[in-house]
């Protein structure tokens, strides 16, 4: 084959054939030629393929058929998200709510001599939310599988796969961010937690520095319960857009700070050592965060999470026991003369048609924003 297309060097007024009307018989059967699909003996197939680059059109044929490709994929950004979410399996598509018992951990009073052990007053709240269906179908004819020259079709199955993860990308983004900015059913300034109406507040407008990371992580670790009792929240998701990565990889990584000395008189010696860099922050870049949210901060805006086994932000859930996405064939209706099974492959009996399907069954909700942080950092105009 390499030395047959050798022939083509040299062709006197050779050009490109994108565009150009081609009869698809006369590729299908450049294609066989080229390809010896009869099964030609060797010195037959070589003489009948040097006698074709001699005909009118075989020349320009070829250069179709050569023309003509499968573009790539685009590759599928996996973001991360699994590490700062808590994941739940869920046993139906019944609303399930996750409950929040509230007091008898405040601190204990003191009890007088042959004094009564008071009794802890306690209440209940929760979130809650349901799981949902998420799927679509492809079909396919038996004669565009036959004519597949190029197996177009032979990775549907993948594509379902990374139509999946896209999917539960976006839906996990969208827990935590909306088109405005930060959720605000989970984020706010004097924000009400749902469960146990407690008032807190988890959003600043503070740009992506080591200095602001840190106030951020002290802002996280002075949370108090309801009951005014501190929780030490210690946030180690650090969630960026990709506008972000360098930035807070630079931050996340460099041992050292710098710091600009403008005072007058007498410096004061600062400390160089970058300690955010010690403690074991894991660095996060969700790609859909320009994609759900459309405002104008989207660039700028960051996200500090704790982690789920200490207290959850955010729940993301499965139908136990369907975790990952189904992605399935329907089973040929045809059967031979004979009564033997036909492979789905062979498609339907009334269409002949080959049909894919893919399944993913999903819900999240918000939990308690105590475990996060948000920093919507508004850029100034210049």
């Amino acid at each position: 084959m390499t030395e047959f297309l050798k022939l083509m060097e040299g062709w006197e007024g050779y050009h490109s054939v994108r565009g150009a009307a081609v009869d698809p018989r006369k590729v299908d059967a450049a294609i066989s030629l080229i390809e010896n699909k009869p099964g030609l003996p060797s010195y037959v197939w070589e003489y009948k393929l040097r006698e074709a680059v001699t005909t009118t059109d075989f020349p320009h044929l070829l250069g179709f058929v050569i023309d003509r490709e499968v573009l790539a994929r685009y590759k599928v950004a996996v973001a991360d998200w699994k590490s700062y979410f808590k994941i739940a399996r869920l046993a139906n598509f019944n609303t399930v709510e996750r409950h929040k018992v509230i007091g008898a951990d405040e601190r204990l009073p003191m009890v007088t001599e042959k004094g009564e052990y008071l009794v802890s007053e306690m209440s209940e709240g929760y979130y809650s939310y349901k799981l949902y269906k998420y799927g679509r179908q492809f079909d396919i004819s038996w004669e565009s599988i036959i004519n597949d020259v190029l197996n177009a079709f032979e990775d549907i199955p993948a594509r379902y796969a990374n139509a999946a993860i896209r999917t539960e990308a976006f839906n996990a983004t969208s827990t935590y961010a909306m088109a405005t900015g930060p959720h605000t059913s989970l984020f706010g300034i004097g924000f009400t937690d749902p469960a146990d109406a407690g008032v807190f507040t988890n959003l600043g407008t503070l740009p992506l520095t080591i200095l602001n990371l840190e106030t951020t992580l002290q802002l996280m670790a002075a949370q108090l319960d309801v009951n005014g009792e501190p929780i030490a929240v210690r946030g180690v998701h650090l969630v960026v857009p990709p506008a972000l990565e360098f930035t807070a990889r630079q931050i996340l990584t460099s041992g050292l700070k710098q710091w600009t000395e403008g005072a007058v008189g007498v410096p004061i010696p600062y400390p160089t050592t970058n300690v955010v860099s010690q403690i074991g922050m894991k660095l996060h870049i969700d790609p859909y965060l320009p994609i759900v949210d459309t405002s104008g901060n989207a660039n700028t805006t960051w996200y500090v999470f704790g982690d789920p086994a200490q207290g959850a932000a955010m729940e993301f859930g499965y139908l136990r026991g369907h975790e990952s996405p189904e992605i399935c064939m329907k089973a040929s209706d045809k059967v031979t003369t004979g009564g033997a099974a036909i492979s789905p492959m062979e498609g339907d009996f009334a269409t002949d048609n080959i049909f894919y399907r893919v399944r993913l069954v999903k819900g999240s909700c918000q939990l308690d924003g105590r475990f996060a942080y948000s920093q919507a950092f508004v850029r100034p105009q210049e």
